[in-house]
C-alpha cells in the first residue's frame, strides 16, 4: 500500500510541476518574466534573503537548540535549497506577481545549483554533491515546459487562453493530491517530530523565512507576497535529492519531507488570510481618492 502511495506522490509531483510551468509559460512572455528582475535592488535583496539570511538564521538556530545530528543536517539542507518549484502556483494562490515568481524561481533555482555544492560541505560533514545532479531534474521538469509554454504563447496566442485554465486545474489537482498523500505517508514522521520538539523548530524556520522575504520584497505588495512565499517554501526537490543520496539516517529525509509539508500547508492556509491584512481598507481608498 505504501509503495502505491509513493508512486501516486511522484505522479502528483510531476503533474503539479510540469503543468504549473507550462501554464505559466502560456500566460507570459520572456519580457514580462525579465522585467521585474531588472530591478537591482529586488534581485540583490532576493539573493541576500535566500542565500545569506535564511541559511545563517537556521545555522545559528540548530547550534542553539538541542537536536540530533540527522535533524540538524536535514534542516541545514532545506535552508540552503532555494528556488521552490511550487512558486508560480503559490504566487497565484496569494495573488502575487506571477511574472516575478517565474523569474525569481529561475534565479534562485540556478543559484542553488551552484551554491549548494560549495556551501553545504562547509556546514554538513560527509556530503558530496554535484551541480549537475541537482540541476538536471530541475531543468528537465521546470525549464522545458516553461519554454514550451512561452513558444506556444508566442506562435499560437489564440489557443493559449483556452489551454491555460485546464493546465492550472490539473496543477492544482496534483498539488492537493500530493499534499494529502504525503500527509498519509509521513504521519508517523510528523508524530515523531512532535515528540522531539523539532517540528516547532520547523515552524520558527518557516515564520522567519516568510517574514524576512515579505519585508524585503517591496516596494510593491505583489512582489512582497512572492518573495515571502518563495523564501518560506524551500526547494524540497533539491533538498530531497541531496538528503536521500548522502545520508543513511532516515531522519534526514524525514525532517526534509515534514518541513516541506508544513511550509506548503502554512502558505496554503495563512497566505490567503495574510492578503486580507495588506489589502487597503475602504477608509484608505476614500482618503486616497480625496487626496487625489
Amino acid at each position: 500500500m505504501n509503495e502505491i502511495l509513493v508512486i501516486i506522490d511522484k505522479l502528483a509531483l510531476f503533474t503539479f510541476i510540469v503543468f504549473t510551468m507550462l501554464g505559466a509559460g502560456l500566460g507570459l512572455t520572456i519580457k514580462q518574466i525579465w522585467e521585474p528582475l531588472r530591478s537591482p535592488r529586488l534581485v540583490i535583496l532576493s539573493l541576500l534573503t535566500n542565500f545569506i539570511l535564511v541559511p545563517s538564521f537556521v545555522y545559528l538556530l540548530v547550534q542553539i537548540v538541542p537536536l540530533s545530528e540527522a535533524l540538524k543536517d536535514g534542516l541545514l539542507i532545506m535552508a540552503l535549497a532555494s528556488g521552490p518549484p511550487a512558486l508560480p502556483k503559490l504566487a497565484q494562490i496569494v495573488k502575487g506577481n506571477i511574472a516575478f515568481s517565474v523569474g525569481l524561481m529561475m534565479l534562485l533555482m540556478l543559484g542553488t545549483i551552484f551554491y549548494m555544492p560549495l556551501v553545504l560541505p562547509l556546514v554538513v560533514q560527509g556530503v558530496q554533491i554535484n551541480s549537475w545532479d541537482i540541476g538536471k531534474p530541475l531543468l528537465l521538469m521546470m525549464i522545458s515546459p516553461l519554454v514550451i509554454g512561452l513558444f506556444i504563447k508566442a506562435k499560437f496566442a489564440a489557443i493559449a487562453p483556452v489551454i491555460q485554465p485546464i493546465l492550472f486545474k490539473l496543477s492544482s489537482t496534483g498539488l492537493f493530491l500530493g499534499l494529502v498523500v504525503r500527509l498519509i505517508i509521513h504521519t508517523n514522521d510528523i508524530i515523531g517530530l512532535l515528540k522531539t520538539g523539532a517540528i516547532f523548530i520547523c515552524a520558527v524556520f518557516i515564520i522567519f523565512s516568510f517574514s524576512v522575504g515579505y519585508l524585503l520584497g517591496g516596494p510593491g505588495i505583489d512582489t512582497q507576497r512572492v518573495l515571502g512565499v518563495g523564501t518560506a517554501q524551500r526547494n524540497f526537490a533539491a533538498a530531497l535529492l541531496v538528503g536521500s543520496s548522502n545520508f543513511d539516517d532516515p531522519n534526514v529525509v524525514s525532517i526534509i519531507m515534514v518541513t516541506s509539508i508544513l511550509m506548503m500547508i502554512t502558505v496554503l492556509i495563512v497566505g490567503p488570510k495574510f492578503i486580507e491584512l495588506d489589502q487597503p481598507k475602504d477608509g484608505d481608498i476614500k482618503q486616497l481618492e480625496i487626496s487625489g
